[in-house]
């Protein structure tokens, strides 16, 4: 795996309406734009920040990066893809949330 990164020129960690703290466009930013590759370690059970990757949960990252803080939204900006890279799906203006959907569990 590459060394992880995060584009801070491109997003902030802020105060979130949906959950706590949020991550936050701090200009425009293109569809398909790479934001960042996840730091992680490999987290044993879930918890606050894990990643899973598959359906079964056995391959579960806990993110250490500031990319840890895109909250769940049904109308996704955002998506990480199986790398752990993030990748916006769609133009999001500067101070919008980056969302992305983490599935029904999170309703």
């Amino acid at each position: 795996m590459s060394k992880p990164y995060l584009r801070d020129d491109l997003v902030e960690v802020r105060h979130s309406a949906v959950h706590g703290r949020g991550l936050f466009a701090t200009q425009r930013i293109k569809k398909d734009t790479e934001l960042g590759l996840c730091k992680t370690k490999v987290a044993k059970k879930d918890g606050p920040y894990v990643l899973s990757l598959d359906d079964e949960g056995k391959e579960r990252y806990r993110v250490l990066c500031d990319l840890r803080f895109i909250n769940h939204g049904k109308k996704p900006n955002v998506a990480y893809y199986d790398d752990l890279t993030v990748v916006a799906l769609k133009s999001i203006k500067a101070g919008e949330e980056l969302l992305h959907d983490y599935g029904d569990d999170w309703e």
